[in-house]
């Protein structure tokens, strides 16, 4: 009896929890082999900031107008000419008119250039203004570029008057000395933007030329007798 209890509890015990183990183990792994189904997400309507399939029209803005060169517009009177430029840092103030002997440029005024590929102020272009490098006209352009360069001159403010009755402003932001005569219009000829270009002599005679650069500011109207000054050149040969 002793034997056979035994054998129970040392062979058919341990046979039956090894049985009901496997048993277990088996119906566990069947249980972690079917998917995890995860709780599904809301239902609800993505947010827009995550998604948005169709989003609203952006508010739909007139059409700007693209700058038109000043050339274009039908305000400018084709026969708008410079007729007074003022440097008044240097006091520099002189009539401005067409050169009128060809062959030498008159004293007492400061003269535009007249060629197709240049401009006159506000038509988009180069206006070229020179004068003599003499007392009275341009002289002060010269005195200035020979200190530093010119640089006490980058900043300064030039007036154009025309005689449409008009004031135009620039700022001085280039001084080009010793350019040969030969080359002189090169860059002025190819500007496309409004640009002003006064000139005079480093020298007798005429080369080389010293060249001062300044980019356009403003317009504005201005008094008729302040834009259209009496001038009296001089033919000083």
């Amino acid at each position: 009896m002793t034997a056979f209890l035994d054998r129970i509890r040392t062979r058919i015990v341990p046979a039956l929890l090894t049985a009901l183990g496997v048993a277990f183990l088996a119906a566990g792994l069947l249980s972690f082999t079917n998917p995890v189904v995860a709780d599904p997400l809301p239902s609800a309507t993505p947010s827009p900031i995550a998604a948005a399939p169709t989003p609203s029209p952006l508010i739909t803005l007139p059409p700007i107008a693209s700058a038109a060169p000043p050339s274009a517009s039908p305000s400018i009177p084709a026969d708008r000419v410079a007729t007074r430029v003022r440097v008044a840092a240097l006091k520099i103030d002189l009539p401005v008119i067409g050169q009128p002997e060809v062959s030498y440029p008159a004293c007492n005024v400061a003269m535009y250039y007249q060629d197709s590929r240049l401009g006159q102020p506000g038509e988009g272009r180069a206006t070229y203004i020179y004068a003599h490098a003499r007392k009275g006209m341009f002289l002060p352009l010269l005195t200035q570029s020979k200190v530093t360069n010119g640089n006490k001159m980058l900043g300064m403010v030039v007036e154009v008057w025309t005689n449409d009755d008009q004031r135009f402003l620039y700022v001085i932001t280039e001084v080009r000395r010793h350019v040969p005569t030969t080359s002189a219009f090169i860059a002025p000829f190819a500007v496309k933007t409004e640009q002003l270009w006064l000139q005079t002599s480093e020298g007798v005679g005429t080369m080389p030329k010293l060249q001062v650069v300044a980019e356009f500011l403003s317009q504005e109207a201005a008094p008729h007798a302040e834009a259209n000054p009496v001038a009296k050149p001089v033919d000083c040969r």
